[in-house]
């Protein structure tokens, strides 16, 4: 076997720009996770194309970007339709000639119905919101990946389609299709050069699931709540969505990593019998 560097293994010349050069596209990219992987995407130099919903958020992360010296460009669309998606794709396409790096971000735990009193209507907004828009910017784009050589694909899904999500199934399993979508995408594609990985998130203050209003005379409790013995934030996803999209994990793919302060491995879901509902913080219990 020969010790030689294969000439295909990438190198890394520079760890602070690890995406100068490339081309990515980050759906609702206007705050949160999404928001802060489009800033520090920007930071190791990758040109962004951003899809958001909102156009205040739009406008203000490509001001951010800008003002730190990145580049990017806001696109005010819904990911969910598909006409909206094709016009994603084209404006990048045209720009770009291609594209390098996709993450697809968007997703939301609402509308929150227990299983029992849901409906086809929340089925299918649930569907729709968290893994429809998925295969419909992944089609998108992986051909034009795929001419240009390889890329990275970033899925963030949530750890509650890594276990049992008693709240809410019908969310547990459209993002448990993320994640098996992600494995199944990267084994078929991976001769192409693609590379495909997702994230499992949990307790990570967004505008979106606020961990801290109401907690705040319960922060001895966050020990009993998440192993690492606090609450999470947007730039610890960040990170984990930059070693997945850069080089640094160029022999990994198909894998979904948790992102969660040690969630899944400690436990999650609990039965209150006070409460009558399951319930995953200690006060509650």
């Amino acid at each position: 076997m020969s010790t030689q560097r294969p000439e295909n293994v990438p190198a890394i010349e520079d760890w602070s720009r690890l995406l100068d050069g490339k081309v990515a596209v980050v759906t609702g990219g206007g705050e949160g996770i999404g928001g802060a992987i489009a800033r520090l995407f920007a930071q190791h130099g990758a040109a962004l194309e951003i899809a958001e919903i909102d156009p205040e958020r739009a406008g203000r992360v490509v001001s951010d970007v800008e003002a730190a010296g990145g580049t990017a460009r806001a696109h005010v669309l819904d990911v969910r339709e598909a006409a909206d998606v094709g016009r994603l794709a084209a404006a990048v396409l045209e720009t770009h000639g291609g594209i390098d790096v996709l993450v697809n971000n968007v997703g939301d735990y609402r509308p929150l119905a227990p299983f029992r009193s849901s409906t086809p209507e929340t089925w299918d907004a649930m569907y729709r919101i968290n893994f429809h828009h998925v295969l419909l910017v992944t089609h998108a784009f992986l051909e034009p990946m795929i001419e240009r050589g390889g890329g990275s694909i970033v899925n963030l899904h949530s750890v509650e389609g890594m276990r049992g999500y008693p709240a809410e199934p019908v969310y547990g399993a459209m993002k448990a299709a993320v994640a098996q979508f992600t494995t199944c995408l990267a084994v078929a594609h991976g001769r192409h050069g693609i590379r495909v990985n997702g994230i499992g998130t949990d307790l990570c203050q967004t505008p979106q699931v606020d961990y801290i209003s109401g907690w705040e005379e319960h922060e001895d409790l966050w020990t009993s709540w998440a192993p690492v013995g606090r609450l999470g934030w947007p730039e610890e996803q960040a990170r984990v969505a930059l070693f997945l999209a850069s080089d640094l994990s160029s022999y990994v793919t198909g894998h979904n990593v948790p992102v969660d302060g040690g969630t899944r491995a400690g436990g999650g879901w609990f039965w209150s019998p006070a409460a009558r509902r399951f319930v995953n913080r200690p006060t509650e219990l």
